[in-house]
């Protein structure tokens, strides 16, 4: 995608250039935006998922195999088996702590080293600690869980909470981006196939990319937070930004105004490419981060690259005055040093381009064929696939191609029947 420009700022009263100016200037056109109306809540991290790598210690397999509460890091948890659609057999909840642990692989078997643990972290623990403390309490956990613990990477969802602008019903299709996948959700009002959008009408929500990627959503938070009876706590958190010493505008938060969320969702994957591909602007050393608590201080960094790889633009190569606003005074709220000026953000990954694809195809019919031999089914085989660490080249093999996920999917599923049906148990 091409690069775009911001609007102009200027100042309300004298019309003059001004870094902190509520009044936009599309320098194409002359329009003006007024936007002294939006009051910013906050930016927080909203959801942080710690993954590592070891082995589940027999013990604790067995304590949540029985479900009820249990024990566990000197803490009472609720334990239980959940869906195969979360990857994992069983997790542990405490939601007065804010924390569940998901454990055991369904991928990777108990007594194989491999990513048996998943630790996600709930905007209330989040809050109410430093980075430094939160990962203390996960990497407990973790050693508590499993032998031979790896810290593997984080996912991070940043959320800005906002009143005073409301998404137009036009935003998906005006919104630039390269996700296949855009949705809007009250009411569904057309659905096209072959590009993976769909659009529905009188928008609450609106949803583009995916959730194994990186993700923007912006949605009606007031109706969100009441329908998950979480309204009062979320009242209280916007609420930390009214000032009651300024006699001329003491609230920030209106109780009778709807409060929109714009939130960014970084998938693990998305943050390695980060950390291998970001440097220190003077040393040039990368950053390498693995946990949350290194992450930190380029949350910034990835709220920036969120709002310029999902663009939502006034006119061809410009900004829209809401996204300039965001992009110039939102700031990630976590009690650490940012290193946004310091650092050159870049993702690094490898492709398939001026690759022939012969192995990929050749790893794919031989890995379809041992699965037929094993009878697994398409949904497990493909989960497999996607946790593997060349699952990258696999997918932008396939991309060339012209194939979407779901498409590769497709191919999976019609390989292992064609092998099943032709072999049989013979295969």
């Amino acid at each position: 995608m091409n690069k775009a420009t911001d609007q102009i700022r200027l100042d309300l009263l004298t019309a003059e250039e001004s870094p902190f100016g509520r009044l936009f200037l599309n320098p194409k056109t002359t329009a003006l935006t007024d936007l002294t109306g939006v009051r910013l809540l906050g930016c927080r991290v909203d959801t942080v998922r710690q993954h590592y790598k070891g082995l589940p210690r027999p013990e604790l397999l067995c304590l949540v195999e029985q479900g009820g509460m249990v024990s566990f890091a000197g803490h009472t948890w609720h334990a239980g088996r959940i869906g195969r659609d979360s990857g994992y057999q069983y997790k542990l909840q405490n939601a007065d702590l804010g924390f569940v642990l998901l454990l055991k692989n369904f991928n990777v078997k108990v007594d194989v080293v491999g990513s048996h643990m998943k630790i996600e972290v709930s905007p209330h623990a989040i809050q109410s600690c430093s980075p430094e403390v939160l990962q203390e309490w996960m990497d407990r956990f973790a050693h508590e869980a499993l032998e031979h613990v790896e810290v593997s990477q984080c996912a991070a969802h940043l959320a800005l909470d906002f009143q005073g602008w409301t998404p137009p019903a036009d935003l998906t299709s005006e919104m630039q981006c390269r996700a296949r996948s855009r949705r809007d959700i009250s009411g569904i009002k057309e659905i096209h196939h072959a590009g993976e959008s769909v659009t529905y009408g009188c928008a609450q929500s609106f949803l583009f990319g995916s959730a194994s990627g990186m993700q923007l959503a912006i949605y009606n938070k007031s109706l969100q937070a009441k329908s998950a009876d979480k309204l009062d706590y979320w009242e209280s958190v916007w609420r930390t930004l009214d000032n009651p010493f300024d006699a001329a505008c003491p609230l920030n938060y209106n109780p009778d105004e709807t409060v929109w969320r714009v939130e960014l969702r970084f998938h693990h994957s998305i943050v390695q490419q980060f950390a291998d591909g970001s440097c220190d602007a003077h040393t040039g050393a990368v950053i390498g981060t693995t946990n949350y608590q290194h992450l930190a201080p380029h949350l910034d960094g990835l709220f920036q690259y969120g709002l310029a790889s999902f663009r939502y633009q006034a006119c061809t190569g410009l900004y829209d005055a809401f996204w300039t606003l965001m992009r110039q005074d939102v700031r990630v709220s976590v009690p650490v040093v940012s290193l946004v000026d310091h650092t050159a953000y870049k993702r690094h990954y490898k492709t398939a381009k001026g690759f022939s694809g012969k192995n990929v195809e050749l790893f794919v019919g031989n890995f379809v064929s041992l699965l037929a031999r094993e009878r697994v089914g398409a949904k497990k085989a493909f989960a497999s696939l996607k946790e593997w660490d060349c699952w990258p080249v696999i997918r932008d093999h396939y991309e060339a191609k012209g194939k979407t996920e779901n498409q590769i999917y497709e191919h999976i599923r019609d390989l292992l029947t064609e092998r099943s049906i032709r072999w049989g148990r013979a295969v």
